[in-house]
């Protein structure tokens, strides 16, 4: 069966000339232009830094550890159970907030790194301010001031200031 129309008239007419007009500009030509010049522009930056060995911006300064702590977590993303390597029962949480999205992030990385088991992380607070997690098994870092003063304050209950 075929879907050709073989009427005329001034609304097929009309609608043909819509959908001619439709077809072709599905995406403006400016717009693909600026999207592949911008991803030349991220290629070019990212070779020049790599020719020059430039050295990398955003990266946080090196600070002296002042306080560090060794812990186990546990995180069903809801709870959460935080105890130490010889099994002391540092906080138990019915809400573990913040503190589960990094366990989920940590487990993840783990799983990535097909680390068997929940080995203690390290958790330090640094000369500058910044608190730190580690995780020695896989290798995972991640800097816990970054995530803003509301969630860093959570990590408080494990490692006071």
């Amino acid at each position: 069966m075929s879907t050709k129309r073989i009427q005329g008239g001034l609304y097929y007419d009309a609608e043909r000339r819509e959908m001619e007009r439709r077809d072709r500009e599905m995406i403006p030509k400016k717009l693909v232009i600026a999207m592949a010049a911008l991803a030349l522009s991220a290629l070019a930056l990212a070779t020049v830094q790599v020719v020059f060995k430039l050295p990398k911006s955003g990266v946080p300064q090196a600070a002296a550890v002042i306080a560090e702590r060794s812990v186990i977590l546990v995180a069903d993303g809801k709870s959460l159970v935080v105890t130490d390597p010889d099994g002391t029962l540092v906080t138990r949480q019915d809400n573990g907030a913040f503190i589960s999205v990094v366990v989920e992030g940590l487990n993840r990385a783990r799983k990535v790194s097909r680390v068997e088991g929940n080995p203690p992380v390290t958790i330090s607070r640094l000369a500058n301010g910044r608190l730190t997690l580690l995780d020695p098994a896989s290798g995972w870092h991640v800097e816990l001031t970054s995530f803003g003063a509301g969630n860093t304050a959570y990590w408080n209950w494990i490692l006071p200031s």
